[in-house]
């Protein structure tokens, strides 16, 4: 790709909030190498800007959005914005600004957290809208969820400890610790799910750990979040935020709807890890499911005002008028839970630990509060440090970018605050695989057709498998989808099914060793996106792989056991041992 001239590559924006209106000048960085920025207060250095733009090319990224705030000696924001790259497939490769606008994936848990927090001060001040179920006096971060949720909807959690210990004491600060046991599921969502389907089948999803035994992160427990606040508030979630945090932060083109941030114009295309453009991965029908997990929508131009608010403890700079309390702040930023107890390779000089929608670490010197975000065609990194006074945003619209949007704030952590360390080859290359002892590889117990067949788990959609042998229209239409892109071969090794689920459209089986299969959930595109009509696929790396094992007797299917967490399936074959119906993510049983 050819490098673009920093005049185009780059807006810069230096803001100050006042109360009234918000002053901003806009400034271009000349295209001469010798030119220097024209104003004052200068935060990001121009060294740091053709970084980017290198990371942007190296990293395969269409476009990257960057702000950085900081507070000035009477708590003025002082903010410079940075857009390099493109916006859109039709855009001349460098339409991308300050004000694009990018689904924050999981750096929204941070707003979903706060809210409950919200609801939680609006209890304790009396200005609550629904009472509390009979018997709950109070409702804060040790508010049991059993107490909370409404009975109608039989919360309960699968208990690995054979009782209901977890159902019953789990608490708020526990599930959004993501301390509560359960592992992601992920692949359980439906199209067309409410957060209320959410949490009536959270009981019927396998668990792998005691309550608060370790950390495993879950998304469930967020949508569950912000089914609490828009039942306990009386309103939408999306609606509460919008009215409590968008709203007062002045941020204005903020929204959890993807049909509105479209309509702006201001919505950026989304691609691949590997540079297919995808389609933005959801619609206004799972907005409410999504939101408290992943839905925020925002731009780095927004995004600066949020972290204002954070550096200076939840009270609007401009204002001093209390957004966020200080009792909700420290709530949420205070780790809990201890993600790493050591630290966490060559990134963080110290442990890891998590509150809610918040990681604390120490990078160098500095302490970091920090979230990442991804999902697909959408990589992001929220983070500031308290005790420096900086907040940072990095907003990319490809997925699995992670990497890059980390080196990226390490650059500006050195380069702003000065927090140099010795980690000169931090994210050089992935460290090499473990090699795995050499084992002999067997064919299937039985013909590739007699693994075909409805199979069903409990809490999950069901999975009809097919093969290239089975001529149903069913079958042949699933096996046409997924011709366009493998070769005959494969197809003759391989089972195939569709699965119109959020993460995925189709599942692939591909055969290992004996009833051993690796299963893909992945997204087909058989007349390709955008202007590439050529078919594609694309799965999450670690969180769409995994394998399924076959269960036979007699000659005859049993069903099969799904492992997408490898870790999750450990523990339980420590606990409750190895028999196959019952260490996976989910015994899905023949039909």
């Amino acid at each position: 790709m050819a490098r673009l001239s920093l005049l185009y590559a780059f807006l810069i924006i230096t803001a100050t909030w006042r109360v009234s209106q918000a002053k901003q000048e806009t400034f271009f960085l000349p295209d001469n190498n010798a030119a220097q920025l024209y104003f004052t207060d200068t935060l990001l250095p121009p060294q740091l800007l053709s970084y980017v733009d290198e990371i942007r090319q190296n990293g395969t990224i269409p476009g990257i959005s960057i702000g950085v705030v900081r507070l000035g000696k009477n708590k003025e924001p002082i903010i410079q914005l940075a857009s390099s790259g493109r916006k859109t497939e039709e855009g001349n490769g460098h339409d991308l600004t300050p004000d694009t606008l990018f689904c924050l994936a999981s750096c929204s848990k941070a707003f979903l957290a706060t809210s409950v927090g919200l609801l939680m001060e609006d209890y304790a001040t009396a200005q609550n809208v629904t009472p509390l179920p009979s018997g709950l006096t109070r409702f804060d971060w040790d508010t049991k969820v059993i107490d909370i949720v409404p009975k109608e909807l039989e919360w309960g959690l699968h208990d690995i400890g054979g009782d209901d210990w977890a159902t019953r004491k789990a608490s708020i600060a526990d599930i959004l610790g993501h301390v509560s046991g359960l592992p992601r599921h992920d692949h359980s969502y439906r199209l067309g799910d409410t957060p209320e389907d959410i949490v009536r089948r959270m009981r019927l999803l396998r668990t792998s750990y005691e309550l608060r035994e370790i950390w495993s992160y879950n998304n469930q427990f967020y949508v569950l979040g912000a089914y609490l606040v828009s039942h306990y508030a009386n309103t939408s979630y999306s609606d509460f935020v919008e009215r409590r945090l968008f709203k007062p932060l002045g941020m204005t083109t903020s929204t959890f709807s993807p049909s509105a941030a479209n309509s702006s114009g201001l919505l950026t295309d989304t691609w691949a890890k590997f540079g297919r453009q995808i389609p933005f991965w959801f619609d206004d029908s799972v907005g409410e499911l999504k939101a408290g997990a992943g839905g925020v929508i925002s731009s780095a131009q927004d995004m600066v005002k949020w972290l204002a608010v954070l550096l200076n403890e939840g009270q609007h700079p401009a204002t001093n008028k209390t957004v966020i309390p200080k009792s909700v702040f420290d709530a949420v930023t205070t780790s809990r839970w201890i993600v790493s107890g050591k630290p966490a390779g060559p990134i963080r000089d110290s442990i890891v630990g998590y509150g809610m929608g918040w990681m604390r670490s120490n990078y160098g010197d500095v302490e970091v509060v920090e979230h990442t975000g991804g999902i697909p065609g959408f990589s992001t990194l929220v983070a500031f440090v308290p005790q420096r006074n900086l907040g940072v945003v990095i907003l990319s619209n490809a997925n699995e970018k992670a990497v890059w949007n980390s080196k990226i704030l390490m650059r500006i952590l050195d380069d702003v605050l000065g927090s140099k360390t010795s980690m000169t080859a931090v994210y050089s290359s992935q460290a090499e695989a473990e090699r795995s002892p050499t084992m002999e590889l067997t064919s299937p117990s039985l013909a590739l057709e007699d693994y075909t067949g409805l199979y069903t788990a409990p809490g999950y959609l069901p999975i009809r498998l097919c093969s290239k042998e089975i001529h149903s229209k069913h079958c042949r239409d699933v096996i046409s989808d997924f011709a366009a892109i493998h070769n005959s071969s494969t197809l003759e090794s391989s089972l195939y099914a569709a699965f119109p689920a959020v993460w995925a459209s189709h599942v692939r089986l591909s055969h290992f060793s004996g009833d051993v299969f690796n299963i893909t959930f992945t997204a087909l595109f058989p007349n390709g996106y955008g202007q590439n009509t050529t078919a594609f696929e694309t799965a999450e790396t670690g969180e769409s792989e995994g394998w399924v094992e076959f269960k036979v007797a007699k000659g005859e299917v049993e069903g099969f056991s799904l492992v997408i967490d490898h870790a999750a399936y450990e523990s339980r074959k420590r606990k409750i041992g190895s028999e196959l119906t019952e260490t996976g993510d989910a015994w899905f049983a023949k039909a």
